[in-house]
């Protein structure tokens, strides 16, 4: 920084899209993290409350599948479905019935903080992340 004041003469690259990076789950131990205390940690849900974001509503749905086979059939069986675990507030699940069988991947699309993590981690790119109607999003007002 001092060096340079800000103006490197060359940009770092990373070799790989972030995507591609992502392994099987087959080859990865799981992680069990503790249950949130409500001092220190949150839940998700609490998280969304802390952005302020707000959406209107029956506002169109600003996450989109490409292909909606594509979470069960690929990306649950492959990678445990990542959805459910790298987004920040729990946009995505994989609901069950009581048996916990029939899997079904599930949007909550009203949750989300627009921070886009879903357009770049996503293994199969099925995502699709578009600007929400209306201009809300985040807004952190004790910041």
């Amino acid at each position: 920084q001092i060096l340079f004041r800000g103006r490197l003469p060359f940009t770092l690259r990373h070799k790989h899209a972030d995507y591609e990076t992502l392994r099987p789950a087959n080859q990865m131990s799981k992680i069990d993290y503790p249950k949130p205390d409500g001092k220190i940690s949150f839940d998700k849900t609490s998280s969304v409350y802390l952005t302020g974001t707000n959406h209107t509503e029956n506002q169109p749905v600003h996450l989109q599948l490409k292909d909606s086979n594509l979470p069960i059939n690929y990306t649950l069986k492959e990678f445990d479905e990542p959805a459910q675990r790298y987004c920040p507030v729990g946009v995505y699940e994989i609901q069950r019935d009581k048996d916990n069988q029939n899997p079904k991947f599930v949007i909550n699309s009203q949750n989300c903080i627009h921070c886009k993590t879903c357009d770049i981690k996503e293994p199969s790119q099925n995502i699709t992340w578009v600007v929400p109607e209306g201009g809300g999003g985040p807004r952190y007002g004790n910041m």
